[in-house]
């Protein structure tokens, strides 16, 4: 591998992601990357674990997604132990599947029925927080180097600020469109019921522990109704 060829289209990756508008469009960058940039690699994936319910974001390929499903249906596989947060290895690089029956027996079975040869897979994660586990797919085995391992530890290492960076920015977007709905809500119900802000409030906050519903959706009701139901 040229590294030093790497190392600028890591540059401009990396500029990228940052530019992307949403998170979506910044984890099928950091996907669409890993196939583009890391050598052997057919497919990509992020793969985030609740629980034991894994979800698929921004696949390159179906292949990921059935890994994906396969590994929750069995609970157990190298994906899997990537993303649960502060239990699984960081890293992992196989290269060959089928030699994999002793850590994922039912695992590496079914993988290699999908037609997967190797795999490697990183934690996504920063100081304050892990993400997730970013992967990578080949269907061949032995495709993945230890060049590939570094450079995918390299992007996967890009990868993780950018998320945390595009999720941040996400979230502070949702909080101001949700204080802009709840107070346009409020002056719709001080205007009709002649109530004071803190009024207005509380009929707000009371109406949502009483149905159960989140704050911001009763706000968003009044908004489009003019009241509540």
């Amino acid at each position: 591998m040229d590294w030093r060829v790497f190392a600028r289209e890591m540059a401009a990756m990396a500029r990228d992601l940052l530019a992307q508008d949403s998170v979506e469009t910044t984890l099928r960058r950091i996907t669409g990357s890993a196939t583009e940039l890391v050598e052997g690699c057919d497919a990509a994936g992020i793969l985030l674990l609740h629980g034991t319910r894994v979800e698929s974001l921004a696949p390159t390929h179906d292949l990921v997604v059935r890994s994906d499903r396969l590994q929750e249906r069995l609970a157990e596989g190298p994906c899997f132990d990537a993303a649960r947060a502060g239990t699984g290895d960081r890293v992992f690089r196989i290269a060959d599947v089928t030699t994999e029956r002793t850590r994922w027996p039912a695992y590496a079975a079914g993988a290699s029925e999908l037609g997967l040869g190797s795999m490697m897979g990183f934690l996504l994660y920063t100081e304050d927080e892990e993400f997730g586990a970013l992967n990578f797919y080949a269907k061949r085995p032995g495709s993945f180097s230890e060049d590939s391992e570094t450079a995918g530890w390299l992007l996967a290492s890009h990868a993780a600020v950018a998320f945390s960076s595009a999720r941040s920015h996400a979230q502070m977007e949702q909080a101001m469109a949700t204080r802009h709905t709840i107070g346009e809500a409020m002056g719709i119900l001080m205007g009709s019921h002649h109530l004071s802000e803190e009024q207005a409030f509380d009929v707000l906050r009371r109406y949502s522990q009483e149905k159960n519903v989140k704050l911001r959706e009763v706000a968003r009701q009044v908004c489009e109704k003019g009241g509540l139901a």
